[in-house]
């Protein structure tokens, strides 16, 4: 670590449980080691003096009680976390969901969602707060109190895995309670973020002035052991550019004006990832066309699409004292926005030199429109929180005698909080929140109980379910292509019927489908994510007797038998 021209380092040749006291010794500049805080010298020249550089909280509560201090002073025990390995949760305490029907709050441990809680300890960070409050009246909110944003804020500032499967998205009219949940799991990412920042910066502090006073014996006790492998701390995963744009912008905006004087590479950005600020001329063309022509799609197909709809991007943002840096060095950043598709390539490309050590030390994770991301290919999602936590090959400028215990116990994952927003849930949903969120905080997740509907369906289409038997878990994959090349094809083959569909819900299932029906010599078109809609004319034309697709194109006319992989 280089302050003020010293380095303050200790470089032991590997990472060990035995860095547990912080040394403080003065060597060469030349060694380039740096903890996950150092700043350039630009930085300090303009950081000035942070008047709310402090751990202090909004209300009656002190830091010593705040969710964030109880995090980092809790120690993990090896007994706590061979059961949290376990994987088996009870919800023990229910909540209902004032703002949506038919519909609660579950949680594992001990109720914290208390009137008296919720109306006075909030645990932002002073001038976060008073930034914040500023938006929403701004915005022309009332009573923050009690608004759906600061509720939920609350929710995240437990630290606690959250499932959220009943959050009503911009493209389903539902801008504002999207915009809602938004803000409150931006600022908990902002006052995660900075008071990560201030505790280090307040232990460097000590570390100077113990430096000063020319003193060189060990500085006892944990409270110095406040940094990870890397320095990321964030990650949000979103499914599009254009939703990436949108968050993005927000965080700016709910940032401080002291802490964004200067936003660097905001043109760049914008190039990137496109602006949502049309010109009035073409919003009165878009309006002429409205009237004279019928949209195609439905409304909330043209909200979702609109804008850049590629899913490859990736960003890293970083915070110093006065300035945000857009597209930062990912081990330099304190948050990364990303797609899964893109950090899938980016595991590719660094398979060889081991590259992705920046998602050793993810404390929050955020995954927003789950449902959108669930129509892309999940199975990216499922393996990017897979590599979430994992001890990084080699050493990237830190200084491990300030890591932190339960990252050196290799009991990381025990203390990611991660969240998942969608407007609806499915099984892959669940099976990521029960089999790899083991927060030792506890999960709390949303309940619906959904009334049926199957009364009021007035289209009556005929619904056979076939079942299959399968040995194992592990071999449900071939066994149903098997049970469909023996049992289901055969009818198809035989049968005269045309307008037949084959849906695969993941790209292994589509290329083992499309290997099979080729092998059969079968009349087929194929659509998926490399196979644009052209080949559907065939279909459509009668020429092709079936189509198999990827679930991105589900909405296809003329379709009058359909075979579903469940």
């Amino acid at each position: 670590m280089k302050r003020g021209g010293r380095s303050l380092v200790s470089s032991p040749p590997a990472f060990s449980n035995d860095a547990k006291k912080l040394r403080v010794s003065t060597i060469s500049n030349a060694t380039g080691l740096q903890t996950e805080d150092a700043e350039t010298e630009d930085d300090l020249e303009t950081s000035g003096t942070d008047e709310d550089d402090d751990l202090t909280v909004c209300g009656p509560s002190t830091v010593a009680t705040s969710s964030f201090t109880k995090r980092v002073e809790y120690k993990l025990s090896k007994v706590e976390a061979d059961d949290l390995s376990k994987k088996k949760w009870k919800y023990t305490w229910e909540v209902p969901a004032a703002d949506i029907s038919n519909c609660k709050w579950v949680g594992t441990g001990e109720c914290f969602l208390k009137d008296d809680d919720l109306s006075s300890n909030y645990g932002l960070k002073q001038k976060l707060y008073k930034h914040w409050l500023d938006v929403y009246k701004t915005s022309g909110g009332n009573d923050f109190h009690s608004s759906k944003q600061r509720w939920f804020f609350s929710l995240c500032n437990s630290y606690r895995d959250i499932l959220h499967g009943e959050k009503k998205p911009f493209y389903h009219k539902g801008l504002e309670e999207d915009s809602n949940i938004m803000d409150a799991y931006l600022m908990h990412s902002l006052n995660h973020i900075f008071r990560t920042r201030d505790l280090v910066r307040k232990n460097n502090a000590k570390i100077d002035k113990h430096q000063m006073n020319g003193k060189e014996e060990i500085l006892p006790g944990d409270n110095f052991l406040d940094q990870g492998f890397t320095r990321p701390k964030i990650l949000i995963l979103l499914p599009l550019r254009s939703i990436a744009l949108r968050v993005i912008e927000r965080l700016i905006q709910l940032t401080p004006a002291n802490s964004k004087v200067n936003v660097e590479h905001i043109d760049r950005f914008y190039k990137d990832f496109g602006s949502e600020e049309v010109s009035s001329d073409e919003e009165e063309e878009q309006s002429k066309n409205a009237k004279t022509k019928k949209p195609s799609k439905p409304s909330d197909h043209q909200s979702l699409f609109k804008g850049d709809t590629r899913d490859d991007f990736m960003i890293g943002i970083k915070f110093t004292r006065k300035t945000i840096k857009l597209y930062g060095d990912f081990y330099s950043s304190d948050i990364i926005v990303a797609s899964p598709l893109e950090l899938m390539t980016k595991f590719g490309k660094a398979e060889k030199n081991k590259d992705t050590d920046y998602l050793s030390s993810i404390e929050v994770v955020i995954i927003d429109h789950a449902d959108v991301i669930s129509l892309q290919n999940w199975s990216f999602l499922t393996s990017v929180v897979e590599r979430l936590n994992h001890i990084p090959s080699k050493q990237h400028g830190t200084n491990v005698m300030r890591i932190r215990p339960w990252y050196l116990d290799g009991f990381a994952r025990f203390y990611r909080q991660t969240i998942i927003l969608g407007y609806y849930l499915n099984p892959d949903m669940n099976a990521l929140f029960n089999h790899h969120c083991v927060n030792y905080q506890g999960k709390v997740k949303s309940v619906r109980e959904h009334r049926g509907v199957l009364p009021k369906v007035l289209s009556q289409v005929r619904q056979i379910y076939e079942r299959f038997d399968a040995s194992s878990i592990a071999d449900v994959d071939d066994a149903r292509l098997e049970y469909f090349e023996k049992k289901v094809f055969p009818k198809i083959k035989d049968s005269d019927q045309g307008g037949i569909m084959l849906f695969a819900s993941s790209y292994f299932e589509f290329v083992r489908l499309r290997n099979f029906l080729k092998s059969q010599n079968a009349s087929f078109c194929l659509l998926g994510e490399k196979i644009y809609p052209v080949h559907e004319f065939g279909f459509l034309k009668g020429r092709e007797r079936s189509c198999s697709i990827l679930k991105e194109f589900i909405f296809i006319a003329d379709i009058r038998f359909v075979v579903f992989e469940i």
